[in-house]
């Protein structure tokens, strides 16, 4: 159950809309169902036979704003509080009664006419679709004051939690403020008049995050926002200096022709100007991180190395979350900027589950928790670097990489939900369970050829070095036979991958350990394909089994290939002393 709360200076006109047909003729049977005497005029209803619905609408009017004339000058110039309340689409379908029973719960709650008070505000609730009300009350009451009615929303919200708890409706989680403001209904009607697929509050507010996504200075992110082709005005102080900033969508105009501007702080609240240079300034970029993120094997193009730079920063970010301190609450606002710099410059098979991943999470950066000592440059430099680089393509190490990337932020946005539910922030909790849907999605499109490939060589192995690498993985992993729905694993791709870091020079043991260790596994999907991927990144493999050979590490004795392999990923038996693991001599 949603309220929604506005404050205006016309009764006769918001009545006149909500007994009339609608701005798309949705409006059906629009009649009362409360008021704040169960005796006030009913417009839609009225069943005398002279009746005129103009007349009686004058009559609703005139007795609503009664009390507002009598205070005259002591009246509020907005006098009129709306609140539209809407149920759960699956909700089940409240009858007139009931909503009665609702609107009268929520003006008590709210201060408009607390329980038997007789001075009360007035008010009525009007019905005119099965999945709605709107409550509207003059704010004077019998005694001629103003009612209090500090943190109305807040009360509004909190009454419908119990409301939804005692009647068996879908209980909705509980807000802290901290969201962005949700379009309009008019801005959702003009947006579907004119075409658009969304309001234009929400396209500007994703181009302003993913413009202030690894941005080192508070120019750099003004220079972004019109590289992005959004008209931008920035507030000056007689000073000179900038104090705040506004943007809007080329085209987008009002009814006079003029830009529709939307200040920063009303996209979001921390993307007002003072909280972006907050963020510039306790966040500084390094700049030289986001060219050494670049700086991987010389054969692995800008944006893989970007990514693998990345996906080992997003585990050091999920370690912190999985602490518990408060202290994470900073590596949150880091890992929204990550997101919006991977769905940026994704390939565009995984380009829209990434955007959606970065929208969901956008609510998870936000929390009244503040970190004393935020200090997220590796993160933000990730980002950069991810930023600079360009673009990725959808195949070889490219998308590989990308894939990489996304199995390590699935399982930091699940780190990201259990850091906000011990916290009890419902919304924030929520929203990275969404993301992480997301990011599963958009793994699956990115891993599917390298896994598939991967897995080819696994079981080209010879028996014998399968056997060996297999018998690793089950010492190593005794109790994950499973995936995670229930189905066998295959550890054809994790083979492969521990021998070809054989050949580059590793211990199988030893690495697949310290993969392991890195983190907790308990909410991977399937737990082989995200230790195939700490794996690779580890040892340097490539992310894409069809790029280059791992080279070997300089000061590392490599084992001998036989000629004989059926793959030049591994040595076979015979040319790899030791391979059976009985007779294997310790390593050094």
């Amino acid at each position: 159950m949603v309220p929604k709360i506005r404050r205006g200076a016309r009764t006769h006109g918001l009545l006149v809309y909500l007994y009339g047909p609608g701005k798309r003729d949705e409006h059906l049977d629009p009649h009362l169902v409360g008021s704040w005497d169960g005796f006030a005029p009913d417009p839609g209803r009225d069943s005398s036979p002279d009746a005129d619905p103009k007349v009686t609408l004058a009559r609703l009017t005139a007795a609503l704003d009664l009390r507002v004339k009598q205070a005259g000058d002591r009246a509020p110039a907005k006098h009129v509080w709306h609140c539209s309340v809407r149920t759960d689409p699956g909700d089940r379908m409240l009858s007139d009664a009931e909503w009665n029973t609702v609107a009268r719960r929520l003006v008590a709650a709210t201060g408009i006419a607390p329980e038997g008070d007789p001075d009360g505000c007035r008010w009525v609730a009007v019905r005119h679709a099965d999945d709605h009300i709107h409550i509207l009350a003059t704010m004077v009451r019998g005694d001629l004051r103003r009612p209090r009615m500090n943190y109305d929303f807040k009360k509004a919200q909190a009454e419908c939690r119990r409301i939804e708890k005692g009647w068996g409706l879908r209980r909705l989680n509980p807000g802290d403020s901290t969201g962005s403001k949700t379009p309009t209904s008019a801005e959702r009607f003009k947006a579907e008049r004119t075409g658009r697929p969304e309001p234009s509050r929400e396209t500007l507010r994703e181009a302003v995050r993913r413009s202030l996504a690894g941005a080192a200075t508070e120019g750099e992110f003004f220079t972004r926002l019109r590289e992005a082709g959004l008209r931008v005005k920035v507030r000056t102080a007689p000073s000179g200096d900038a104090i705040g900033y506004n943007v809007a969508l080329p085209g987008d105009r009002n009814r006079h022709r003029e830009p529709v501007w939307f200040p920063g702080s009303k996209l979001a609240p921390d993307l007002s100007l003072p909280k972006i240079r907050l963020r510039l300034a306790d966040d500084t970029v390094d700049q030289t991180t986001a060219s050494a993120a670049n700086s991987g094997r010389p054969d692995w193009s800008p944006p893989a190395s970007a990514r693998r730079s990345a996906t080992g920063i997003a585990e050091q970010a999920a370690a912190l979350l999985d602490g518990g301190d408060d202290e994470a609450a900073a590596q949150l606002v880091g890992i929204g900027e990550l997101l919006d710099a991977a769905a940026q410059t994704s390939p565009a098979a995984t380009r829209a589950e990434l955007a959606a991943a970065a929208r969901e999470f956008e609510r998870a950066t936000r929390s009244h928790v503040r970190a004393e000592r935020a200090d997220t440059r590796a993160i933000r430099s990730a980002a950069r670097g991810i930023i600079q680089a360009g673009s990725a393509l959808g195949r070889g190490e490219d998308g590989g990489t990308t894939a990489m990337l996304a199995s390590t932020l699935v399982l930091v946005a699940l780190a990201a939900a259990r850091w906000h539910s011990a916290r009890g922030h419902a919304q924030q909790a929520h929203a990275s369970r969404q993301t992480a849907e997301h990011l599963r999605t958009a793994y699956r499109q990115a891993a599917a050829t390298p896994m598939r490939a991967l897995r080819d060589q696994g079981r080209a192995l010879p028996d014998a070095v399968r056997r060996t690498h297999e018998a690793t993985i089950r010492a190593a992993l005794p109790e994950q036979g499973l995936r995670a729905d229930g189905t066998p694993t295959k550890t054809d791709a994790l083979a492969a991958t521990l021998a070809q870091a054989e050949q580059a020079g590793h211990a199988p043991e030893a690495l697949l350990q310290q993969a392991i260790a890195m983190r907790e596994l308990d909410t991977a999907e399937d737990v082989n394909e995200v230790l195939v991927w700490r794996l690779r990144r580890l040892a340097q493999l490539p992310a894409h089994p069809g790029e280059a050979a791992p080279r070997p590490q300089a000061g590392i004795r490599q084992p001998k290939t036989s000629t004989n392999d059926r793959t030049r990923t591994a040595p076979t038996a015979a040319a790899r002393p030791g391979s059976d693991p009985r007779t294997r001599p310790p390593r050094r």
